[in-house]
């Protein structure tokens, strides 16, 4: 029998989904730590690194910033859960616009966030990925950043089939979702 030799090979390993007679109202109001629930099954969530969270706040802190100050809605850190369709998920940010926050605020979402951010963690696999940020787009979405660590790129998905990959050497904006934001690309990475 091989044994882990540390986390994330014990993290891959746990990763496979979980089938549940849970409905995705029960879940929503039981919000169970550290799943998400797609389509009738809690999928474990990669579990965040030290790299993942300083790139989360070099994201977070001039983002929340712009949108404190122009005082376009607010800022969702990753513990929120967002409602997209059949499924219930945690973007590692997301934003939600002053006109589209719902009155209860007391539980997950019942909204998609205008823009929603993912870091790429060790164990993610990239169709995983990709089929999350289609599905956010899906369900109302507009702008979708999947930000990869090793490669030090940003993808924009505005459509399934408006996509661009940004480089260390591009400046991310909030286009028409989080207007008047940018910030260099290399910035996420320092």
């Amino acid at each position: 029998m091989d044994i882990p030799k540390n986390s994330y090979e014990q993290a891959e390993a746990s990763l496979a989904p979980i089938e549940t007679d849970m409905t995705l109202e029960e879940f929503l109001e039981s919000d169970i730590e550290g799943y998400e629930y797609v389509k009738g099954e809690w999928v474990p969530m990669s579990p965040p690194t030290m790299e993942h969270g300083e790139v989360s706040m070099n994201l977070i802190l001039p983002l929340g910033a712009h949108i404190r100050e122009k005082q376009l809605g607010r800022l969702y850190p990753a513990d929120t859960t967002f409602k997209l369709g059949d499924r219930l998920v945690k973007p590692d940010v997301a934003f939600v616009s002053t006109a589209r926050l719902p009155e209860n605020r007391r539980q997950g979402s019942p909204v998609p966030p205008d823009l929603a951010v993912e870091v790429v963690s060790p164990t993610d696999a990239q169709y995983s990925v990709t089929e999350k940020a289609f599905a956010y787009l899906e369900s109302g979405t507009r702008l979708v950043w999947v930000i990869e660590p090793v490669a030090k790129t940003v993808t924009v998905y505005r459509s399934e089939t408006d996509i661009e990959v940004l480089t260390r050497q591009d400046i991310l904006t909030g286009e028409d979702v989080v207007q008047g934001f940018s910030c260099q690309v290399v910035k996420l990475f320092e």
